[in-house]
């Protein structure tokens, strides 16, 4: 990143500090605060429409348990190797979905958002492109998407890619070229190399700070972030998204730490680097950005994100859009 470039705010999920996560009107509102992408997660419904949620599983953020006409839907499946029971977007058509509304998916951290429980729709992918593009049009800037592919090889498995109707949908707003407000992002690395070969638009390989992706079982994440990882993953890749934590770690007291040589070697071989995720509740801050003890309660996050902009990220995943505009601002 050049040292007169400010780094990227990614809305994540939304302003999903203020509003039920994967709704319009959360991301509406991450724009409002100036977010520069909304970031949704994306899952396929029974007849191939992409949707924003979370997980395929959907009891916790949709009413659907108090559906007594879907009672009969509710299923025990292996996701990415481990067993999950609920309600799948996948047993569900666009229509039936549209049926449910959405819930707050940490009622007991944030009660506020539950307030707008029962209000909101599941949005598709396509309203959300078209959201960005009004939002971007009304205040005279770029409003960019970043989708995530959810279970893409689970999703493939079942016939339900996400790489089809994913483009599709891009190519239809016009997002097709790297310098298109766009970023793809996976956990999986298949589904990344898969998507190099059919666009240009920038691929952002996300890494978790323990394990390994869904479609890789040999490939850990010590070994994703090396330098020679990292010239591996540059060679489809176009950023990293990683745990906050790999870019700066806790110290043994739980407090901030110092920052790891990450940001210099992907930028080393020309990755990007936007790490996750960044709230403001004392319950997701380092132990020296609390105020207080009490979980639910605004801790210091300007001052965490201050700290990551010191260390060169290139951009930023936040529930809490208005407090990291105004950190990344200042």
């Amino acid at each position: 990143m050049a040292a007169d470039t400010k780094p990227i705010l990614i809305a994540h999920r939304g302003a999903s500090g203020h509003r039920p996560e994967h709704t319009l009107a959360a991301y509406q509102l991450a724009i409002d605060m100036g977010a520069d992408f909304i970031e949704p997660d994306l899952v396929l419904t029974k007849d191939a429409v992409l949707v924003a949620r979370h997980e395929n599983e959907i009891s916790g953020t949709t009413d659907v348990v108090n559906h007594s006409e879907f009672a009969d839907r509710k299923a025990t499946k292996v996701i990415d190797g481990q067993s999950v029971t609920g309600w799948f977007t996948e047993d569900f058509t666009l229509a039936e979905l549209r049926t449910l509304r959405a819930r707050e998916r940490l009622p007991d951290l944030r009660t506020a958002n539950t307030a707008y429980d029962g209000q909101f729709l599941i949005p598709t992918f396509d309203e959300i492109l078209a959201l960005a593009e009004a939002g971007g049009k009304a205040r005279g800037r770029a409003v960019g998407v970043y989708p995530e592919t959810k279970h893409p090889t689970y999703f493939a498995q079942i016939g339900l890619p996400h790489e089809a109707p994913l483009l599709a949908a891009l190519a239809q707003y016009g997002l097709t070229e790297r310098t298109s407000p766009v970023f793809i992002q996976s956990f999986e690395v298949g589904n990344l190399q898969a998507l190099r070969t059919k666009t240009q638009v920038r691929l952002i390989q996300l890494i978790e700070a323990d394990g390994h992706p869904a479609d890789r079982p040999d490939l850990l994440a010590t070994d994703m972030i090396t330098p020679a990882g990292l010239a591996e993953i540059a060679r489809y890749a176009d950023g990293i998204g990683p745990d906050k934590s790999l870019v700066i770690p806790y110290d043994a007291a739980g407090k901030l730490g110092t920052p790891t040589a990450l940001v210099q070697h992907a930028h080393a071989v020309g990755l990007e680097v936007h790490p996750w995720t960044f709230r403001a509740e004392n319950y997701f801050l380092p132990a020296n950005m609390r105020t207080g003890a009490d979980p639910h309660i605004k801790g210091d996050l300007a001052s965490e994100i201050r700290a990551f902009v010191a260390a060169g990220v290139d951009g930023l995943f936040s529930d809490h859009s208005d407090e990291a505009r105004a950190a990344l601002d200042a």
